[in-house]
């Protein structure tokens, strides 16, 4: 097999695969006691899993096992070779020569364990090792690893403790490195903190000690490998047919649109849900920290901020590439999320030419993301007078949607508000849309109620001026279906 040789040397000078395999992970069940009776509506809070004790013997004989499996391969693989062949024959090849060194071990006593062993092999030689078992789900959305040894993942908004571990510490710091050097980024201890992504778009943020204590930690935010669309979100609850209408006509109408909410509350799916409606022939450029964001154009430059190299030069944050996008003849601006100077940077091209442009922020309601904005063009330096400022967002935003994580997980559009202008010194907003949360069910889901507040925008005459008739009772009072 030309493939592979047999001169140990020059392979293990040459691979660039982490020193040990993953190991392979005990069976865990959940150990739950029957909950009390609650005395009140809210359902009782659920106990903790409880891991049972495992086969250590056993344990420790497989890890062992794919330990000298791991080393076996790395002496005969010929990197040179592989890097002229296809990634699918280097696959198919390399899992027949593990198949091959496990038959020769006298310990592999059945067909299972081989297939076990083989699949752990191969994700430790090309993937992301014990991560990959968790990758592979579509149902996770969040994976959470607290040390090398509890991961936690999040289905159907619900944390749960994994069953899968890494060997160690320097194990999870050899897949941390391989993340972030895939994009050319470098974590270690002048630089403890790290955004990543994986190359299906999921963001990663890795931090190490001495600034992490336990050891690496890690968390994995997820998108699936096809954008949702806002039918999903409809089908999934987060909001009702009329506000798709709604938004939908605000983005082709070239409505500035600011999406608020917390972490995890969903603000990045429905930016990339809205993408879908701005025109083909339109230029759209993102900006973002970490490139997470999956637009539905075909007409999009993608720029991401890159952090201080080793000496403490070449950084180049979100608000260079605000400034240099501008250069670039663009349609739209999209910036994955504001949290500094970049603000007034946005709010300058939203105000001069640049319609239709969003963005999201961190703010627990419409209100306080404008003030957010406020903050973070302060945090700045810029010395604006607070009413001059106000202005110029009142001026800049004419959507402000809010994305929250309910009770029970679920995640919504709590409300769409309307800035209107101002009145004095403040800035003028209404909701036109909400939802109202009335309670929560057995299995701990809030339940509630969306509605629409009888008040029609002031944009809907630019939304139809544009060529979209709304619906004439999209805006009347009433309990919107869901």
């Amino acid at each position: 097999m030309g493939l592979f040789t047999k001169s140990s040397a020059t392979a293990t000078t040459a691979v660039v695969i982490p020193d040990g395999p993953s190991p392979i992970s005990p069976a865990v069940s959940q150990l739950i006691a029957p909950p009390p009776q609650p005395v009140s509506p809210v359902p009782a809070p659920l106990p903790p899993r409880v891991i049972p004790p495992v086969n250590n013997e056993r344990q420790n004989y497989f890890q062992g096992l794919k330990v000298r499996i791991h080393q076996k391969l790395v002496e005969r693989l010929d990197v040179q070779n592989l890097r002229t062949m296809p990634p699918e024959t280097v696959r198919n090849e390399v899992r027949a020569l593990i198949r091959e060194l496990c038959q020769s071990e006298k310990g592999l006593i059945n067909g299972t364990d081989q297939e076990r062993l083989m699949d752990d092999v191969m994700d430790e030689t090309f993937g992301l090792g014990p991560l990959e078992t968790l990758l592979k789900d579509p149902t996770i959305s969040d994976i959470l690893v607290n040390k090398w040894d509890r991961i936690y993942c999040e289905r159907r908004g619900r944390l749960e403790l994994s069953e899968v571990a890494f060997r160690d510490n320097v194990h999870l710091r050899q897949i941390i490195d391989r993340i972030v050097g895939r994009i050319g980024r470098r974590v270690d201890e002048s630089s403890p903190m790290v955004d990543a992504r994986l190359p299906d778009g999921s963001r990663v943020n890795a931090i190490i000690p001495p600034l992490a204590l336990d050891g690496p930690a890690m968390s994995i935010r997820r998108f699936g490998s096809k954008p949702m669309q806002l039918e999903d979100l409809i089908r999934s609850g987060a909001f009702p047919q009329s506000v798709m209408d709604f938004l939908s006509a605000a983005v082709q109408a070239r409505c500035n649109i600011i999406i608020s909410g917390g972490t995890g509350s969903g603000k990045t799916t429905l930016l990339n849900c809205l993408s879908r409606y701005i025109p083909e022939d339109e230029r759209v450029i993102t900006i973002e920290d970490a490139a997470e964001l999956q637009l539905q154009q075909p007409h999009v430059v993608r720029l991401e901020t890159r952090p201080i190299n080793i000496e403490g030069k070449g950084e180049v944050n979100q608000r260079d590439l605000v400034k240099n996008c501008l250069r670039m003849r663009p349609d739209r601006i999209i910036i994955g999320e504001c949290r500094g100077g970049e603000a007034m940077d946005m709010l300058q091209a939203m105000n001069t030419g640049h319609d239709g442009s969003m963005t999201t922020v961190h703010a627990n309601n419409t209100r306080d993301a404008m003030m957010r904005l406020e903050v973070m063009v302060a945090m700045a330096g810029y010395e604006i007078p607070t009413r001059a400022l106000r202005a110029q967002i009142s001026n800049a935003i004419q959507i402000v949607i809010q994305a929250r994580r309910i009770t029970g997980g679920r995640r919504k559009v709590t409300a769409v508000s309307e800035i209107v202008g101002m009145e004095g010194d403040n800035i003028q907003m209404h909701d036109l849309f909400t939802y109202e949360q009335s309670g929560v069910d057995t299995d701990g889901h809030a339940i509630g109620r969306f509605m629409s507040t009888g008040i029609r925008p002031k944009c809907a005459e630019r939304i139809e001026s544009r060529g979209t008739r709304l619906p004439s009772d999209l805006f009347a009072r009433r309990v919107l279906e869901t």
